[in-house]
Parts: C-alpha cells; sequence; structure tokens
C-alpha cells in the first residue's frame, strides 16, 4: 500500500452525537507495523502551532511567590487535611494544568460525569475528556474537624502546607461504583485500589486548589519534571510545528526506538518542517514491580546520549501523574494530559494502561481496547492516535 498523508482533525463538537467518528491518522507501512485507519470526510491540512489546551487555557494554581507567606499565615488558620504520597502527586498534576480546566480536586457534578462519560462538559457547551476521577477522600473524624468550614489546608506527610483548598464541597465516596466504572471489575488485587482506595475515608471532598509552592520531590529528577507550559515553550523555542508524545513506564527499547524515529520521518514526509518527539515517562506511582523511575530515566538518558533518539528533536519530560492500571479508561487520562502539554499526535501501542488480572492468569483488558478507544473518545477528537504493534 502506498503511504498517505496525515489528516488534520477537527476540533471538538459543542454536543455528543451517537455516531462513532475515529480519528485514527491514515494508513501506512512503517517497519515496526505502525498501523493506521483513515477517517473519511477530512482534507489534509498540515497546520503551525501548538494545539490549544482544553477549555482553551492552562489552569495554573500557584500562588503567586510575593503571596506565599500570606497564605501560609492563613493555611495555620484552617482546618487541615493529611494528604497521602498519591495525594500530592495528585496536587502536583493539578497545579500545573494537566488536568485542565480542572481547578482543584473534583466536586460531585465532576466526579460523577468523570465515572459515568469519561468526559465533563465545560459552561459552554463543549465537551473535554476526564476519564479518570481525581479526588481527594477524608474519613468521618476529618469531615467532623471541618465543621461549616467552607476552606481546608492540605499537609503533606511531613506536616508541611502544602495547598488550601476553597468554596470545599463533601460528597460521599462510592468506592465500589467507582472501582467497578474506572477499572471494569472490583477483582481484588488491583494495585492503586489497594493502595488508595479500599482503606480510604469514606467522604470525598473537592473545591478550587490554591497550591503553596510549586511540588518538588528532592530526587536528583526535578529538573526532569517540566509543567505543561514549560514543555510549550520548550517546543515554541525549538519552532516545533508538531508534537508527537510517547509515554512509557518501562525502558526504551530497539522496536520503540525505531518507531519514534520513523515516526518523525513520516511526519517530515507529510509535510511538517519541524515535528518535535515528547517522550514522556511517567513518574507518579508504579506497582512494585514495575521499573523504577530513576533507573528508567538513566535508560532514557542514555539513549539520547548515544544518539538512538536525536536530542536535537526530542524532548524527555516526567509526566507526574499516579498509574491507575486501568487500561481503556486510563489510557485516554494520558492522551488528555498530552494535549495540554502541546502534543497533536500521540503514540499507543498494545495495552496501554493495562495489567495482567489480579486473579485469573490471563491479561485485564483485551490487548486493542484501548487504542480503539482512543479513536472513539468524547474530548480527544483534535489528538491525531497513532497505533502500532511492535
Amino acid at each position: 500500500m502506498a503511504s498517505t498523508v496525515f489528516i488534520q482533525t477537527s476540533f471538538p463538537s459543542k454536543s455528543l452525537t451517537k455516531s462513532v467518528n475515529t480519528h485514527f491518522v491514515p494508513s501506512f507501512k512503517l517497519p515496526v507495523s505502525l498501523s493506521f485507519k483513515p477517517r473519511t470526510g477530512r482534507c489534509f491540512s498540515v497546520r503551525a502551532g501548538l494545539i490549544e489546551p482544553d477549555g482553551g487555557k492552562l489552569v495554573d494554581l500557584l500562588v503567586a511567590e510575593p503571596e506565599r507567606e500570606l497564605k501560609k499565615r492563613d493555611a495555620a488558620l484552617l482546618p487541615r487535611v493529611k494528604l497521602t504520597k498519591i495525594d500530592v502527586q495528585w496536587v502536583h498534576v493539578l497545579s500545573e494544568g494537566w488536568a485542565s480546566p480542572l481547578t482543584g480536586f473534583m466536586r460531585e457534578s465532576e466526579f460523577l460525569q468523570t465515572l459515568h462519560f469519561n468526559s465533563l462538559r465545560l459552561d459552554d457547551g463543549s465537551v473535554v475528556n476526564m476519564s479518570v476521577p481525581i479526588v481527594l477522600a477524608i474519613d468521618d473524624s476529618q469531615k467532623e474537624r471541618i465543621g461549616e468550614s467552607n476552606r481546608v489546608a492540605l499537609v503533606d506527610f511531613d506536616d508541611k502546607t502544602v495547598a488550601i483548598l476553597n468554596n470545599i464541597e463533601i460528597y460521599k465516596h462510592p468506592k465500589e461504583e467507582r472501582v467497578a466504572r474506572t477499572w471494569g471489575t472490583t477483582a481484588p488485587g488491583l494495585p492503586y485500589v489497594e493502595e488508595t482506595i479500599t482503606n480510604a475515608g469514606n467522604w470525598l471532598i473537592g473545591g478550587d486548589l490554591e497550591v503553596i509552592e510549586p511540588i518538588k520531590y528532592n530526587d536528583g529528577l526535578d529538573r526532569f519534571r517540566m509543567s505543561p507550559v514549560e514543555l510549550r515553550q520548550e517546543f515554541e523555542r525549538r519552532n516545533a510545528d508538531a508534537v508527537f508524545a510517547f509515554q512509557l513506564r518501562n525502558p526504551v527499547h530497539n522496536g520503540h526506538a525505531l518507531l519514534m524515529t520513523d515516526t518523525r520521518s513520516r511526519l517530515l514526509d507529510m509535510g511538517y518542517k519541524n515535528p518535535i518527539l515528547l517522550l514522556h515517562p511517567l513518574g507518579g506511582y508504579t506497582k512494585a514491580d514495575d521499573v523504577p523511575l530513576s533507573w528508567r530515566m538513566k535508560q532514557h538518558e542514555k539513549v539520547l546520549e548515544d544518539g538512538v533518539l536525536d536530542p536535537e528533536t526530542t524532548v524527555v519530560s516526567i509526566f507526574p501523574s499516579p498509574m491507575h492500571y486501568a487500561g481503556p479508561t486510563e489510557v485516554q487520562w494520558h492522551a488528555k494530559a498530552r494535549i495540554n502539554a502541546g502534543a497533536n499526535f500521540y503514540i499507543v501501542g498494545r495495552d496501554p494502561a493495562g495489567m495482567g488480572h489480579p486473579v485469573e492468569k490471563r491479561d485485564l483488558y483485551d490487548a486493542d481496547h484501548g487504542k480503539k478507544v482512543l479513536s472513539m473518545a468524547p474530548g480527544l477528537e483534535r489528538l491525531n492516535i497513532l497505533p502500532f504493534r511492535v
């Protein structure tokens, strides 16, 4: 089959229709079996500039530096909610705008839309993708201490004030429904569920975040944790006219490297002048048997140092999100967050965000469902999906 061109996808419609409109990039042959399905009724055009973030602008929840001491004194007078390490990772995600247009932990209306529709409807009627709940759980005693206050201070495991949550809403935490709808099963042994949900409180607290200071981990890797704003600035500095993102939670192997270099060549063939690769390993919570982030980053640096990937056309950065292992549901979140970072192409492989079934000897999800779901997901119409099989 002759090589064909990439299509320019449309912007999201302001209402959902019953018809299914996939948005795979058209087919061409690659040595690692990067396969595409055409969309009908679309004309090819190469469009300069970065894709707009969801909602039209990136959310920035960091308190301005001159106001930070005042906010700390303000927080000292408020009821406190203690965060887990994974909660802090979600504060990081929210604060930098990865989940734009979310402005804090979800209130009940956002939580229910996420569970039931994998999307949020905005005030103007448009729809953005949101497939995993970003919520904060509290227990009965915390709820009682909060009382009638409409604001709380969020503190980390060292009792350091991290943020203030404003205009709060407290509502029931339907754990079983949350697990069933996010993972498609309530089987025991789901890593994220056991880590964050099973023993969590029976209430969820949502509201608008004011994050006191940038989240830092002091693990030697903070220099790789570029925010969506910083990534967009870097892409603009490099004069990128397309950004193609690839997420890994394991080291790069030869098939991955071949895929990424060949994808850039094909984008050049299609008329783009300077497509840039965002190599974007997940850096939040992962299960115990995944390769540790520090080792993955050493390997990614070596790949650039040895010229396997071109440092001039590759940006390596850490995506701060925790990992759910929720398969086709979670991969939508991974793709949506990369829109906010400026990516208009997203590479997806076999069984994205999947894992083995925790009880039975099989995969938890069908290996092809992730890429199929991405091609149809509400709110991801602007993103070009690049499915491949190594």
